[in-house]
């Protein structure tokens, strides 16, 4: 007679992992919605979202020793290193291409992101919230939704489509402006959650998000320059 195979319980740290990081989300949106309609604006969310991000998986590691369940240690290194810099390298590639083509059939430059990587200086954060962002979606959330038994398909889709609806709730800039990083984060959110499940390791996805940030910058800074003249 064959033995029934039996998946190992989930445990009270599984639980809190995933209910912090759903709760964070939540308090996240809450505060850029309060501040889309006060003149508080989105800084609030913004800077909740930064610190909020970086210091729970912080939190969970110090303490409860998370470091390998969210994925920051452990797994396989080499290759998420690998399929993330593949992965960054195309999707470079293919951002500026699309941006060319964008500003070629009349589009305009994102004024009012120039103005908060210059005017405010945001440009030299975005090494801490590439970290916030990866360390969120494709660390802690997602590995507590892997740990729960959430299909490995449905973990990677709902964690990219909270990460590009993210977009939303913390920039503070028009709404075409946060569409359009929305259309770039999607992308990054699948691409990136897929190399996480499939090598239990961060890096490579914070490696590919790395590289499409430059990416990013260039298309801001330096494509309308190439373009226009």
């Amino acid at each position: 007679m064959r033995s029934v195979k039996t998946l190992p319980a989930v445990t009270a740290g599984e639980q809190e992992r995933l209910r912090l990081s759903l709760g964070l989300m939540v308090l996240i949106w809450m505060t850029g919605f309060i501040g889309y309609f006060t003149p508080l604006t989105e800084w609030p969310a913004l800077y909740l979202y930064l610190s909020g991000s970086l210091g729970l998986v912080l939190y969970r590691g110090i303490h409860h020793g998370d470091w390998v369940k969210m994925y920051l240690a452990g797994g396989n290194l080499k290759k998420s290193l690998f399929w993330g810099a593949i992965a960054g390298a195309v999707l470079f590639l293919m951002d500026i291409v699309n941006t060319v083509m964008y500003y070629k059939n009349g589009g305009t430059p994102m004024a009012e992101m120039e103005i908060l990587l210059v005017g405010r200086s945001l440009i030299y954060f975005f090494p801490l919230l590439i970290l916030a962002e990866e360390f969120l979606w494709r660390g802690i959330m997602f590995s507590s939704m892997v740990d729960r038994r959430f299909n490995g398909h449905l973990t990677v889709f709902l964690t990219a489509i909270f990460y590009t609806l993210n977009h939303f709730a913390v920039a503070p800039v028009g709404m075409f402006e946060r569409a359009l990083m929305a259309m770039m984060a999607f992308p990054i959110g699948i691409i990136g959650g897929y190399i996480v499940l499939k090598t239990r390791n961060l890096w490579g996805s914070v490696l590919m998000h790395a590289i499409t940030m430059i990416s990013m910058l260039l298309d801001i800074f330096i494509v309308p320059k190439l373009v226009f003249g």
